[in-house]
């Protein structure tokens, strides 16, 4: 195992129990919007994982999503930390959130651990070296017909009435088995990695919610690229991940729903 992949997994690790410890204690909640909320917790894991990699990797710049990063100029690479992805889910008991951490090369994922401290579930991949879920390797599912697929998005917290993705939504929901929507795209990614859900797509993600779960995806043999099929950066605007075998599908419907919004 490369020294990136293993200080990755052993920082998740570390602040995933942090969560654990304070899951089913009254959470002090602050909110960043009108409805995207903040708990210590997630300053906490954050503040943690931040100084960890501050000592090993002092060199590295750090993006995470509570602020606490590191800039470092002209860094080669760059570490995105989501110290609590799920928050809303962990302020309301609801035990689907994770520690998402990954490490990009040039802007390219090359490493990625992600914890749900929950079930315990550690996914895990480094570029070429395949995914894991507990050590064990996981691969996209088989589906090849949207129509037998279940599939998964989100929503963003800001701006809800004017999001385009309830024109995807009831697109997707018509032409698939059905769509999930669990409050963490970090484990959605990892979802379709693992073959529970064949695709995911959704708006706005920052790199934190995706550079750990771009690359299991890849690893597990799966496609992800934006909603028109081209290339997908890290923190770009649309991201369309799948098995693969209805990547063509999902960017039809997604053609169709992108029309169907236009005045």
């Amino acid at each position: 195992m490369n020294e990136f992949l293993k200080f990755a997994i052993e920082t998740a690790q570390q602040a995933g129990a942090v969560l654990r410890r304070e899951f089913e204690r009254p959470k002090q909640i602050s909110y960043k919007g009108e409805v995207d909320i903040v708990t210590e917790s997630d300053r906490r894991s954050e503040a943690m994982i931040v100084a960890r990699l501050k000592e090993r990797f002092p060199g590295h710049a750090i993006v995470a999503e509570e602020g606490g990063g590191a800039v470092a100029a002209g860094a080669k690479y760059c570490w995105h930390v989501d110290p609590l992805d799920g928050t809303t889910n962990f302020a309301h008991g609801y035990p689907c959130f994770a520690v998402s951490i990954g490490l990009s090369e040039d802007n390219e994922p090359i490493a990625g651990a992600v914890f749900n401290p929950v079930s315990g579930e550690l996914f895990t991949a480094a570029r070429g070296e395949g995914a894991y879920l507990n050590e064990q390797r996981i691969r996209v599912s088989l589906v090849d017909k949207l129509a037998n697929s279940l599939v998964a998005t989100g929503f963003p917290t800001h701006q809800r009435k004017r999001s385009a993705n309830m024109n995807y939504y009831w697109e997707f929901t018509l032409r698939s088995h059905g769509v999930r929507r669990d409050g963490s795209a970090a484990l959605d990614l990892c979802s379709v990695a693992c073959g529970r859900f064949d695709a995911f797509w959704e708006f706005s993600l920052n790199s934190w919610d995706t550079a750990a779960g771009v690359l299991l995806v890849r690893e597990a043999g799966g496609i992800v690229t934006d909603l028109g099929g081209g290339p997908y950066h890290l923190g770009g605007p649309h991201l369309l991940a799948s098995n693969g075998l209805i990547h063509d599908e999902m960017k039809e419907v997604a053609a169709i729903a992108e029309r169907a919004g236009k005045p």
